[in-house]
């Protein structure tokens, strides 16, 4: 078939010369003229689907502050925040969804909801360490096992909650640092909260001499921990015997103050003084760790032979037998034997 017979069969199809660049602009504004039509006839469409998009933004918006409001109310910031901003997305992702299907008539949102399901498990497995720590998150803010300024201690880190976050949490120490720690591992592990109660307890052992009274001690130790003014006067303070040591008696005392950090601290601080100072007072004596040496001398005629040796024996007198070693010991009491209680011996056995 010949070109010219192409030609007349199909005049608008373009005829592909070799070795040559085909270029029919023709086409290309056609195809952009079709473009154009379909975008002016999908116009009420795009424009209604644009307008609910911005109803459901503006709606996301308004639940959301409308959550952190109550939020604010109970105390809860952290948890407004964070829930009023999932909310807030969804609600956006719904008219996303619906503005879709507007747009493009021909788009069913059961399949949109389908390529959703695929798309959030691949989405799953790439972000899996930050969701779980943001769905982490969001269960200790529903749960409130602590809040905002509660000290807690949690892997070794103790201090200050600052803030709750969707990936983690920020902790101030004691000594001015940050410390952030992911949601997930707070969640998974066990969280000591120090300030769960107003009050909590401390103790400190003190030791006294075995010649002392122990009663008397107690008595002290009680009366001077009493008179702390920031130590709670219930429960009572107490002073309990609670260990015969090698060296004294160990009392341990008991008292309880503000769970803060701060006031557990200074409290602890004027207890020692107090008890240090009662004691003093009352010349119950606070005896030092001590250890005993014995040195001996080895004087008896056994000495040196450590199988049948005793020690703690007074210096050797004049004329003694001096300390052997024990291969020593062994070679004269082979010789005193002699060769005739040898011979003895060999003939009875």
């Amino acid at each position: 078939m010949t070109e010219q017979a192409n030609k007349a069969r199909n005049p608008d199809q373009q005829m592909d010369i070799p070795q040559q660049i085909d270029a029919d602009y023709g086409v290309a504004i056609e195809r952009l003229d079709s473009w154009i039509d379909g975008g002016i006839q999908l116009m009420p469409n795009i424009i209604l689907g644009i307008v609910l998009l911005v109803l459901f933004y503006g709606v996301g918006v308004f639940v959301r502050r409308l959550i952190m409001r109550q939020s604010t109310r109970r105390n809860r910031d952290n948890l407004g925040e964070v829930l009023g901003g999932l909310i807030k997305w969804v609600i956006i992702l719904v008219g996303f969804l619906l503005a879709a299907t507007i747009v493009i008539p021909t788009l069913k949102p059961g399949d949109l909801i389908a390529g959703l399901g695929v798309s959030s498990v691949a989405i799953g497995f790439a972000f899996k360490d930050i969701l779980q720590n943001w769905l982490a998150g969001l269960l200790i803010l529903l749960r409130n096992p602590f809040s905002i300024n509660d000290q807690i201690e949690v892997n070794g880190h103790e201090g200050t909650v600052e803030r709750i976050e969707t990936r983690a949490t920020i902790i101030k120490t004691y000594d001015g640092q940050r410390i952030v720690i992911p949601n997930s591992d707070i969640y998974t592990n066990a969280v000591l909260v120090k300030t769960a109660y107003e009050i909590r307890r401390s103790q400190y052992d003190v030791g006294i001499g075995y010649g002392d009274g122990i009663k008397e001690a107690c008595e002290v130790i009680r009366h001077a921990i009493a008179g702390v003014a920031e130590v709670e006067s219930e429960p009572l303070p107490e002073a309990l015997p609670w260990e015969l040591a090698a060296s004294w008696v160990t009392i341990r005392a008991r008292w309880w103050s503000n769970s803060r950090r701060v006031d557990v601290v200074h409290v602890r601080a004027s207890v020692i003084l107090a008890i240090k100072q009662a004691l003093d007072e009352a010349h119950i004596d606070m005896p030092y760790n001590t250890q005993v040496q014995l040195f001996h001398d080895q004087t008896e005629s056994t000495d040196g032979d450590r199988g049948s040796q005793r020690e703690g024996w007074p210096a050797p007198k004049e004329g003694s037998t001096l300390p052997r070693w024990k291969t020593q010991a062994a070679q004269q009491r082979a010789d005193s034997t002699g060769p005739s209680k040898q011979q003895n011996v060999s003939n009875s056995n």
